[in-house]
């Protein structure tokens, strides 16, 4: 992001949650510490890039990782899930990793994703990932869906109009502390669009210095970085490239 993009006044406050409140293009929502969106005037919880069985397509491929990847992504979606009760639970794309990990899936985690299901609207976004629909869960399948004045799809797009919320890039800041710095997931946003930090336990991330950001905002953007209990929001200024 150009260092001469203008610095957009943003207003936000902080969650009881540990969240931080904010307006994103006439929308009230709560970027929380798990790195879900929750949209309260709407009942939505919007999480993107779950990656589920991500560990078992790499070891299918000699990559041995702990296969734990799912099973705790769904215990933090779970709780999620439990302490905002949403009407509509929304899946931003690459739910899955490949196109096989819906049927590597364990009977237990299919049952937890079926439970999640459960007394709400799930849907589907598909990804890049991801796109077809599942096979045998439940839920509804979109390419967008939209509440209020907010569009959510998987891609973010440049020139995309106020509104539109998005993940698929993995957004991840780093800060500098007293003695070295941190590098944590983040929300990134201008005020009128969103990115969404992905929410899977062994998805990776890419620096919000990164070039591919800079047609996506149209004012020097604000980081909202992942902590363990708060969301912080974190200037452009104070962000620094790896």
């Amino acid at each position: 992001m150009s260092e001469a993009l203008r610095r957009r006044p943003y207003a936000f406050a902080a969650s009881p949650c540990g969240g931080l409140a904010m307006d994103l293009a006439g929308e009230g929502v709560v970027c929380r510490p798990s790195g879900g969106l929750w949209l309260a005037a709407h009942g939505v919880l919007v999480v993107a890039d779950l990656h589920l069985e991500k560990g078992s397509s790499f070891a299918a491929r000699g990559q041995m990782l702990p296969p734990y990847d799912t099973g705790e992504t769904l215990r933090r979606l779970e709780a999620e899930v439990a302490a905002l009760l949403p009407r509509v639970l929304v899946l931003l794309g690459d739910s899955f990793h490949d196109r096989g990990a819906e049927a590597r899936l364990t009977g237990a985690d299919r049952r937890r994703l079926l439970a999640l299901a459960s007394g709400r609207t799930l849907v589907w976004v598909a990804g890049n990932h991801d796109a077809a629909a599942p096979a045998d869960l439940a839920g509804d399948t979109a390419a967008a869906v939209a509440f209020g004045g907010l569009v959510l799809v998987h891609e973010p797009r440049a020139g995309a109009p106020a509104g539109h919320v998005a993940g698929h890039l993995h957004p991840c800041a780093r800060v500098a502390a007293r003695a070295a710095s941190v590098r944590r997931r983040c929300f990134v946003t201008d005020g009128l669009r969103m990115i969404l930090p992905a929410f899977g336990a062994y998805a990776g991330g890419l620096n919000v210095r990164d070039p591919v950001f800079r047609p996506l905002m149209d004012a020097a953007p604000l980081a909202v970085v992942l902590g363990a209990s708060r969301a912080h929001p974190i200037g452009w200024r104070s962000l620094r490239g790896d």
